[in-house]
């Protein structure tokens, strides 16, 4: 079994998965919580399975792009865990996560799966997002990038193809994209269960990660804001 970490959202999430599927899932939308749950997350679906982190096949966490915070809480986690118990460390594309994640829904969204792109979107702030487009085969047809979003975003891309927008990303695009032929997936939620098919790939080919110099995606550098007051108020 592998241990799966999402934390690129204000989503913190944990899962329990097997070669066969999800075993048990934590998660919490509480904003800020992954400092605090995360850990308590993942003793308890170890505790609910009796099941030791040494006894694992790996641990696996989404590696970004995403939240800069959020991302560095869970790959400190899964290194401290891959490094105690002496496991294999397996880093997930984020986009790549979600994109396994609306895979299971895309025939209720549309049935020709052959003209279909799927666009997982991760809010970077303002109208910039973190998006990559996958085709319903998984081949990356745009690679990861960030972007902002104008009326013309996408247009490159042939109007008998119809593309999926889903991810936090995704909502605040909805009024801009101006293409024809798009479907919002508003209900989308990232979660660490989305990684089950691509960890169990990644371990099929031994695809590991080196703990010690392993760091996350994060694409952009972070950037702090400076506050309109000082602090004497002026």
């Amino acid at each position: 079994m592998v241990i799966c970490i999402e934390t690129a959202t204000n989503l913190c999430s944990v899962a329990l998965c097997s070669s066969a599927g999800i075993v048990s899932l934590k998660e919490s939308t509480d904003l800020k919580s992954h400092a605090s749950k995360l850990t308590v997350f993942i003793d308890e679906v170890l505790k609910e399975k009796g099941i030791r982190a040494q006894e694992l096949e790996a641990v696996a966490v989404g590696k970004g792009p995403g939240s800069y915070t959020g991302l560095r809480i869970g790959v400190s986690v899964a290194k401290g865990i891959a490094f105690a118990a002496s496991i294999p460390l397996i880093g997930i594309g984020t986009t790549l996560s979600m994109f396994w994640g609306m895979l299971q829904r895309i025939e209720e969204i549309n049935s020709d799966r052959e003209n279909t792109l799927l666009c997982p979107m991760i809010d970077a702030r303002r109208m910039e997002v973190y998006n990559a487009i996958y085709d319903s085969q998984g081949k990356t047809e745009k690679e990861v990038s960030a972007d902002i979003i104008t009326e013309d975003s996408f247009a490159e891309i042939p109007e008998y193809k119809k593309i999926i927008f889903f991810g936090n990303g995704a909502v605040k695009c909805k009024q801009v994209i101006k293409r024809k032929n798009v479907y919002f997936a508003d209900d989308f939620r990232i979660s660490a269960s989305h990684m089950q098919k691509p960890v169990y790939q990644a371990i099929a080919s031994q695809e590991f990660e080196n703990v010690a110099y392993f760091e996350p995606f994060y694409l952009k550098d972070f950037i702090t804001t400076i506050p309109r007051k000082n602090i004497l108020g002026n």
